[in-house]
């Protein structure tokens, strides 16, 4: 079923404008984009960006489909390179050219596409150079590191008539789609409630000492790009950057965006919640991470509400979910444990439908399809869309970072609506289940934050909103800086 109707297009007609409102300006006047044809000639070629993880698949989306030639792999650790590159010449009888450096793909005027799977802090960055360039771009998940970055990305997209498509895969997966046209299909009644869940166990990444050495074949300076450049504290420099504010974004923007993209796409709202709030600590254990390994965000939408729930401890499944998505109506739920699979359920419990298919490759090939027809709404997760979903994460964590500390255990009949409350109780039963004493141990309760779902930015007043709406941008380095599309 394609659920990509004439309401989608509506809906996301509102997203593209609400990102123009948050700041940026696009006239038709700005510099025109390269020639459609350029775009529409039989081979696209391809720079895939970051190939020690995540990079790889991006590089199996694109190597030998859809008329895709991969020129160019670039990392700042060639030590990671190697993979990739014998893969591609492998499939395409050559080695692809290496660049440690971005600055230099983008000068390269031979790369129609950009392929991001570097850390979240380069995101927004690497992509908005890459379309001022002329290239189309796919990124990987979340689309940003911080809120006003999507609003940066999505107006550079429309400036430069740029394609670009970030990476919450479920988007293009039929089974997905066909349980999300169920879950709008007025047969669970008025849904008023999404759940995402990442129940994904996450251990100890240890203590160091002292700083810990970048590797001799990485140009660190390169690697925190926009970040501040600081010594490096965990013993892991790969991957472990996740828990790590500078870099990532913790469990909510690393596995979690997935489903809070989901949830938001079920529940169909196109903007900013009215509010957002969180709750959680790094519980179990102490260690060099900063981010919250156990966290419960609540978002507002007016008429429904969303619910997200990280736990980074060993727990048991939500109504057969770890990590996944319910969305609650009247008159039934829906529940996905999967990017791909759902089940229908009546108010009783009784299965009513099921839906199933896809797979990594349907996103990348939608893209290409995209990048060939120069229309954004061919696309199922533009970066508009992208950028919405990594923005509930980014409230959830200033929610979170600007909280007070106080036992845990308090969270039990603190919050009077019923769902939350339930979620909250459930929470505290999973730590005492992994031998955390609520009663003692501190969490983090965030303050409730208030927001103007037109400009993005928090409302209110007081040295606590002040203080907020700093946390929805950064401060760039020098020679990295992402500046406002005007």
């Amino acid at each position: 079923m394609d659920v990509f109707n004439r309401r989608e297009f509506i809906n996301r007609s509102a997203i593209i404008a609400a990102a123009a409102a948050a700041g940026s300006t696009v006239t038709a006047e700005d510099k025109p984009a390269p020639a459609v044809a350029r775009a529409q000639a039989d081979k696209l070629r391809v720079a895939v960006v970051g190939v020690r993880g995540r990079g790889m698949s991006h590089v199996s989306g694109f190597l030998g489909k859809n008329n895709c030639e991969i020129t160019t792999v670039c990392d700042c650790d060639e030590a990671v390179i190697g993979n990739a590159m014998k893969a591609i010449e492998k499939t395409q009888g050559r080695a692809p050219k290496y660049e440690k450096d971005i600055r230099k793909v983008i000068e390269n005027k031979d790369i129609d596409i950009v392929s991001i799977a570097t850390p979240n802090h380069w995101h927004a960055l690497m992509a908005v150079w890459a379309m001022e360039s002329g290239k189309d771009v796919y990124c990987e998940k979340p689309a940003t590191h911080n809120v006003r970055e999507g609003a940066l990305m999505t107006a550079a997209s429309r400036k430069f008539k740029r394609i670009c498509q970030v990476g919450t895969q479920s988007r293009s997966n039929p089974g997905m789609r066909d349980a999300i046209a169920y879950v709008k299909s007025g047969k669970l009644g008025k849904v008023d409630l999404a759940i995402g869940l990442c129940y994904k166990p996450r251990g100890s990444i240890g203590q160091v000492k002292a700083a810990t050495e970048a590797p001799a074949t990485m140009d660190y300076d390169l690697w925190c790009g926009p970040a501040p450049k600081v010594p490096v504290m965990r013993s892991k420099l790969h991957y472990d950057w996740h828990w790590i504010w500078n870099y990532g974004n913790g469990d909510l923007g690393n596995q979690g965006v997935h489903e809070m993209d989901k949830a938001r796409w079920g529940l169909g709202k196109t903007t900013m919640p009215n509010s957002a709030f969180s709750i959680g600590g790094r519980f179990g254990y102490v260690d060099d991470g900063e981010t919250a390994n156990t966290q419960l965000c609540v978002f507002d939408y007016t008429d429904a509400k969303m619910i997200f729930e990280v736990r980074g401890l060993p727990t048991e499944a939500y109504k057969s979910a770890k990590v996944g998505n319910i969305w609650v109506g009247t008159d039934g739920y829906v529940v996905c444990p999967s990017y791909n699979a759902g089940v229908a359920y009546d108010k009783a419990g009784k299965e009513v439908a099921k839906f199933s298919g896809g797979g990594d490759q349907l996103h990348f090939d939608n893209f290409v399809k995209a990048v060939r027809s120069r229309k954004v709404e061919d696309l199922n997760c533009d970066v508009a869309e992208g950028h919405l979903s990594a923005a509930l994460c980014h409230l959830a964590n200033i929610s979170y970072r600007l909280g007070t500390e106080s036992p845990i255990g308090m969270a039990s009949g603190v919050y009077a609506q019923k769902p939350v409350n339930e979620f909250a109780v459930g929470l505290l039963a999973h730590l005492k289940a992994n031998k955390v004493d609520v009663d003692t141990v501190k969490g983090r309760f965030g303050t409730e934050l208030l927001i103007d779902t037109k400009t993005e930015k928090f409302i209110g007043l007081g040295p606590t909103t002040k203080k907020a709406n700093e946390m929805l941008f950064r401060e760039y380095r020098k020679g990295f800086e992402l500046k406002e599309i005007s």
